[in-house]
């Protein structure tokens, strides 16, 4: 007798709005009535060609080794291109990224509907005003949750699809991104992330136009049994005073920073239609690291981007050591269809890929040194599943396995001792 892999309910790629939104399917998806015909969801990512492959080779996997099972694709990729993950062989339905969040799309579909072949369900997100109320009691298989406080984009970099699978800017209120991380925190975890399409932007359109530092001071006091918040990429063009302040000092904010840098020369910078320059990245960085000393920055960056040559490289490079940049995702420049960087010239697939490669290995010799540097000290964090963890600055820990009883999502301190495979190895110590 044979036996299947067990199936997962959701499938993510992509970034940590993806991952809260797979837990609002998850949440749908409980609410099946017994007898249902089992799903599967693949949450798919538009980033670049490679999140698109990747999801690709998931589906043909699942067909093969759950052939009983309804598979369902969402997310970006299938917002801007539903036609074409229909036509995969195994492919049921197909949601957009407003459909994904609305109860309504999960209703069980019929054996003969889904016979009749794949059925699309995809939503302009540009009509789409508000996001889905739904409040998330907490997130599987993980030892941090996520808060999605806006969703959208307005801004039009030429290499970038997103703003249109996600449609523009939206806030969540105030009032609401508590009440998602009370629920959370009171559900056990004790670290949070705010998350959403470009986190900078929150507020824009609420009512005053509130500025991001205002929402983040108005959480941490409002929930004051959350210890650790941190937030996921901003935009160097962005942060207001308020925000620079929280992130200088405030104890509870997590001493760890990533930017949505791209590049570090200011003509690329330019034809990326970005807002800042790398002086930007740079000021900021010194004036964080001066405030406080223990916070590690990371940045997103674009390797081999449309005429970019190799001085324009180098400052690219140059920026990792002048601005400290330690946490790095470094993607080759993909095209993106539609996109204005699509139509300009491009660089031989073997001079990315190199890039790649030099941007990655630089990034990796920071952080190493960071590292270093913690080796002796003692730090709290979050155990994460597999003796894996996090420490404050968000360098990645391996904790000493042979102590018993501990349990992911709960609060441990460490002594730093070693540095072993890219991780720090630490002893627990209480």
């Amino acid at each position: 007798m044979t036996h299947s892999k067990p199936r997962p309910d959701v499938v993510t790629f992509g970034c940590r709005t993806n991952a809260f939104e797979s837990e609002i399917i998850r949440d749908h998806l409980a609410k099946a009535p017994p007898g249902s015909r089992p799903r599967v969801v693949v949450n798919t990512c538009a980033v670049t060609a490679e999140a698109e492959r990747q999801a690709r080779q998931t589906i043909r996997r699942l067909r093969r080794e759950h052939p009983e099972a309804e598979i369902v694709v969402t997310g970006c990729a299938a917002q801007l291109a539903p036609e074409r993950w229909a036509e995969l062989p195994g492919v049921a339905r197909v949601l957009g990224n407003p459909d994904k969040l609305q109860a309504d799309s999960w209703d069980p579909t019929t054996e003969a509907a889904a016979a009749a072949g794949p059925s699309i369900q995809v939503s302009d997100p540009e009509a789409v005003a508000a996001l889905a109320p739904h409040l998330v009691a907490g997130f599987e298989d993980r030892a941090r949750g996520f808060v999605q406080i806006q969703q959208g984009c307005d801004h039009r970099c030429t290499f970038c699809v997103i703003p249109l699978a996600r449609g523009p800017n939206r806030s969540v209120a105030v009032e609401r991104v508590i009440e998602q991380a009370r629920a959370l925190v009171a559900g056990g975890l004790h670290e949070l992330v705010l998350t959403g399409v470009d986190l900078t932007s929150w507020g824009g359109e609420l009512p005053g136009a509130p500025r991001l530092g205002a929402l983040v001071a108005a959480l941490l006091e409002a929930v004051p049994e959350l210890p650790r918040l941190r937030l996921s990429s901003l935009d160097p063009a962005a942060l207001d005073e308020q925000l620079l302040d929280l992130l200088a000092g405030h104890p509870r904010v997590m001493p760890h920073v990533h930017f949505s840098v791209q590049a570090g020369d200011d003509m690329i910078l330019k034809r990326m239609k970005r807002r800042h320059d790398r002086a930007r990245v740079i000021e900021l960085c010194e004036h964080l690291g001066a405030a406080r000393p223990e916070i590690v920055f990371g940045a997103d960056l674009i390797a081999g981007f449309p005429t970019e040559t190799e001085a324009m490289f180098a400052n690219t490079r140059a920026l990792i050591d002048q601005a400290g940049l330690a946490h790095l995702h470094v993607f080759p420049y993909s095209p993106r269809p539609g996109t204005p960087a699509a139509r300009m010239r491009r660089l031989p697939g073997e001079v990315v890929k190199a890039r790649a490669a030099e941007l990655r290995a630089a990034g990796a010799a920071r952080l190493e040194a960071v590292m270093q540097a913690r080796l002796g000290q003692t730090a709290e964090l979050v155990l994460e599943a597999d003796g894996q963890a996090r420490d404050p600055s968000f360098l990645p820990v391996r904790v000493d396995r042979a102590v018993s009883g501990l349990v992911p999502g709960r609060l441990i301190r460490v002594r730093f001792a070693a540095i072993d495979n890219g991780s720090l190895q630490a002893e627990v110590i209480g």
